[in-house]
């Protein structure tokens, strides 16, 4: 059939059923994204004449002599349509990967849909950025351009931002003529279909007879060697329980067996083909009732030693039990004693580019995998152990990552795809199916914590015990980390001479969890953060005097799991610099001001909450970064940095660091990333290391490149080195200036090396930064609706690197956990089958769903960081959760205990607190 494409007519093939969306992908337009193929997130958006569709819906041969506009067609070649341009403008987006398909229905509206964004863009999810900067790109005022390039603390665009919105910056599987050899061929898993069996047989003939399948994998034909999918600079941190296929399935959705066929579809198909047999074996699903005597045992199997699980005979994977003075006793004594217990569920990361890998063999036979990870490096040295590969045989890389918030900290997709290219000698290319990620990869750790806190009359308090119970799923993965984690900086916010901490990470026969951004603090500082709200209320004490009355301040000792000054460890935690006292006022200055109006009716209550948290800049037990620096021979600047983007701004603040070290401006940058053979070693993008250790890494290699180029500079002209100062064009010496590209040619003619310079980091100190955050909600007591009037956040990062960025990444950290507090949970039923298969049953949030949130700065400096900066990706998400049930306190008199606080279980909540009088009134006329 005939269509025209973005201004080019084409005659295309589609087959039977096939989607627009493939078939354009399959012709080379790859601004059209996968996001969930069933009409749920709007990554796919395409115009057909004119008028907006989901192309993963939109039947292929519909297309027939129509006119198909993607965002790489909105504007002539080489320009952006007016509406891209504001997304520009307005830093409308991080990872990027949903802003195709954003601005395509962006470009579709007229006034009068633009003045109801709510319903709008209702069809279009972003998982990044909050929405208030799509919003003021789409219909508010004209926002002043951003500088192309500038030094640290200026708003400068994202060096990216023209291919973002245009759909032409390439993600993992974006692939262009000559990035992968010939031949591809494609990947899909069968899972499990019980939460606990033994494969007692398993035949693989049919599917091996079809015609185009090259290759099925079951248990017998992988390596038998255990390791963690989760990745962490010292393997060691993580259980190895884990085999790539394992004869014994303990989950949902654990992979059984995997099909490499010239389609997706004809994989697929041969995996209907393999008949299993399963031994079903008893499970366990309550993470209560895992340690249990008698109860089912995941990995009995396994030397508790060699795979470090603390106690698989009681399906322990990691445990925790110290105490700092007496907490007992200081219960005992308080005048006041408040206790607790708090739930969380589930909740997936939901990165609209779902987990993907494409690998070949280069032209020397080594093994190369293009992944969607923050991890090249840790996925690198895990791949050559597995495969038993010497590291120099093996090439990981990553293109830009569609979103990542600790769910690409893993090793997901990786060794299937390496298996396969090994065993064909072809291409080989897996993508999972959001399904699979909502039912089968790993999640945020749900946690049970109970809090016991108790204090004097004046509010001091005299104890913090704090008891955790962790569902690590059905793999340790991260657990042992998250549970410590979870611990430390929350607990350690706080001054008090008796502290205890016990606890447990579990195995259950449930998804295993992971890394997800806060990496546990959420959990345990929504209960901490809770009960602080009800002492304060129990004291009569306003809750921000209460917490200012406790809260660490520098000269304090970080008192977590144990007392360093009794211990005599030294983690590297410093106070860098202190902003927390700032945040404290200008939250509480900032949140009775504005917001939206209350619902008019006699059922809504509003009421205001806040919270806060502390987490670490790094994290511990080491996280290191390399960077480089070169001048090139026609004068412009490359560097290499490990560390991948993935929506992190990590490429930005690097331009920045550049720009600055080196007097240039961001054209004149030429930077490689995220590819184990170009770039030095880098730990990962996560911990929200990027800016503070592999930017400092860089700082360090720029700074000293620049000397080397002034001092070069200042040789050639026989001028001082002190008068030298590099200029975008050369170099400076008074009135002399001397072109970079002739500073290169001396330095090659006389030191027979062009100027290079190299900088590391190994995080051993670390800072610490803080996050307040304050709610103003209304509460429908008719139905448990809760409507945010007004959120306020602020955040002791440092110096701002770049003001625009920051403020994107708290706001869509604030957005991200009000969906885990109000919305979000991947259910299962009764025998651990999924329920959650779709976004459409997973509310992440929407436009509608959110307030703008203010974000505030406070002015510090630190003197760990690189230039004064503390890391913020992570940390807008702790304190969200308890501030928001806070807020619902004080609106109701309803104490939320667990998440998510959905409409229904807040109003039976309420129907129950309203009950509760009456009941005791007839139990006294008793």
């Amino acid at each position: 059939m005939k269509v025209t494409v973005d201004g080019v007519a084409a005659e295309v093939h589609p087959r039977p059923g096939q989607c627009l969306r493939t078939l354009l992908r399959e012709n080379a337009c790859t601004a059209v994204k996968k996001g969930c193929d069933t009409g749920d997130c709007g990554a796919c958006t395409v115009l057909v004449d004119g008028s907006p569709v989901h192309s993963c819906l939109y039947p292929a041969l519909r297309a027939a002599d129509r006119e198909v506009t993607t965002a790489a067609g909105l504007a002539p070649e080489g320009g952006l349509h007016p509406v891209q341009q504001r997304f520009v403008d307005a830093a409308g987006f991080q990872c990027g990967f949903c802003t195709p398909g954003m601005v395509v229905t962006a470009a579709s509206l007229d006034e009068e849909q633009r003045a109801d964004l709510d319903e709008h863009l209702k069809g279009n999810l972003c998982r990044c950025t909050g929405y208030r900067a799509i919003r003021e790109a789409v219909a508010g005022p004209a926002a002043a351009p951003l500088a192309r390039s500038g030094a640290v603390g200026e708003a400068v665009a994202a060096p990216a931002a023209h291919r973002v919105v245009t759909g032409t910056e390439p993600y993992t599987l974006d692939l262009a003529d000559g990035d992968v050899p010939p031949g591809l061929l494609h990947a899909a898993v069968l899972r499990s279909p019980h939460a606990h069996a033994r494969i007692t047989a398993i035949d693989t003939r049919a599917a091996e007879a079809l015609d185009g399948v090259h290759l099925v994998l079951t248990h017998r034909d992988v390596p038998q060697v255990l390791f963690s999918t989760g990745r962490h600079e010292n393997r060691l941190d993580d259980p190895d329980d884990t085999l790539v296929l394992d004869p014994v399935v303990r989950h949902h959705g654990q992979r059984v067996a995997v099909a490499v066929a010239e389609s997706v579809a004809l994989a697929e198909e041969a995996l209907r083909r393999v008949v299993v047999e399963y031994e079903l074996l008893p499970a366990v699903l309550d993470p209560e009732r895992s340690t249990e005597p008698g109860a089912p045992l995941l990995h009995a199997d396994k030397d508790a030693a060699a795979s470090r699980i603390a106690d698989p005979a009681r399906n322990v994977v990691a445990e925790l039990h110290s105490e700092v003075g007496d907490v007992e006793a200081a219960l005992a004594g308080a005048h006041a004693v408040v206790e607790g217990t708090w739930r969380t569920q589930r909740v997936s990361h939901v990165t609209l580019e779902t987990h993907a890998s494409v690998g070949w063999l280069d032209e020397d036979g080594r093994l190369v995998v293009r992944s969607s990870t923050q991890v090249p490096f840790l996925v690198r040295d895990e791949l050559a152990r597995v495969l038993r590969l010497p590291p120099d045989r093996v090439r990981v890389l990553a293109a830009r990552v569609g979103g990542g918030f600790g769910g690409k900290q893993e090793m997901l997709t990786e060794d299937l795809v390496a298996l396969a290219v090994l065993r064909t000698g072809r291409p080989v290319q897996y993508e999972t199916t959001r399904r699979e990620a909502l039912t089968a990869l790993p999640t945020r750790h749900p946690m049970n914590v109970r809090v016991r806190l108790g204090a004097d009359a004046d509010g001091t308090l005299t104890a913090l015990a704090v008891d955790l119970l962790s569902n690590a799923g059905a793999y340790g993965n991260h657990s042992p980390g998250v549970m410590f984690h979870s611990v430390h900086e929350s607990v350690a916010t706080y001054r008090c001479a008796n502290k205890r901490v016990d606890a447990r990470a579990v195995y259950t026969n449930s998804v295993p969890s992971g890394a997800f951004r806060g990496y546990g603090l959420g959990q345990v500082v929504f209960a901490l953060e809770s009960a602080l709200d009800e002492l304060a209320r129990e004291l009569r004490i306003d809750p921000f005097a209460l917490r200012r009355r406790n809260v660490v301040v520098p000269g304090d000792r970080f008192v977590a799991t144990s007392d360093p000054a009794v211990t005599g460890q030294d983690d590297g935690l410093r106070f860098g610099s202190y902003g927390l006292d700032q945040c404290l006022d200008l939250v509480e200055r900032e949140l009775p001001r504005g917001g939206e109006p209350v619902p008019e009716g006699p059922r809504w209550r509003t009421g205001s909450g806040i919270a806060l948290s502390m987490i670490a800049t790094v994290p511990p037990r080491g996280h290191f970064a390399e960077a480089s620096a070169r001048l090139l021979a026609d004068g412009t600047w490359e560097l290499n940095v490990g560390t991948a983007e993935f929506g992190n701004g990590t490429t930005t603040v690097h331009t920045q660091i550049a720009v600055q070290a080196l007097g240039t401006t961001a054209d004149r940058l030429r930077l490689r990333q995220a590819d184990t053979d170009v770039t030095g070693y880098d730990t990962g993008a996560f911990g929200s290391a990027g800016s503070v250790v592999a930017g400092k890494a860089l700082l360090i290699a720029c700074e000293r490149l620049a000397g080397q180029v002034r001092d070069l500079a200042a040789g050639l002209l026989g001028a001082p080195a002190a008068t030298a100062v590099l200029e975008p064009g050369g170099v400076r010496c008074g009135d002399r200036l001397v072109p970079l590209a002739d500073v290169h040619e001396h330095a090659v003619r006389t030191t027979g090396a062009e100027p290079r310079a190299e900088g590391s980091d190994d995080a051993v100190l670390r800072s610490v930064a803080f996050n307040v955050q304050g709610f103003r909600v209304a509460v429908d007591t008719g139905t448990g609706e809760v409507r945010l009037l007004r959120s306020v956040h602020a955040v002791d990062a440092g110096v701002v690197l770049n003001p625009v960025q920051l403020r994107g990444q708290v706001e869509g950290g604030v957005v991200q956990a009000i969906g885990s507090a109000l919305f979000e949970e991947v259910r299962r039923d009764a025998d651990g089958s999924p329920v959650t298969v779709s976004l459409r049953e997973y509310h992440a949030p929407r436009a509608a769903d959110v307030c703008e949130t203010q974000v505030l700065f406070a002015d510090t400096f630190d003197a760990v960081g690189p230039l004064g900066a503390k890391s913020m990706s992570e940390a807008p998400y702790n304190p969200v959760a308890p501030a928001l049930a806070n807020a619902v306190f004080d609106a109701t008199g309803v104490r939320v205990r667990e998440l998510p606080m959905r409409p229904d279980a807040l109003w039976r909540s309420l129907r129950q607190a309203q009950d509760r009088p009456a009941r005791a009134q007839e139990a006294r006329r008793a």
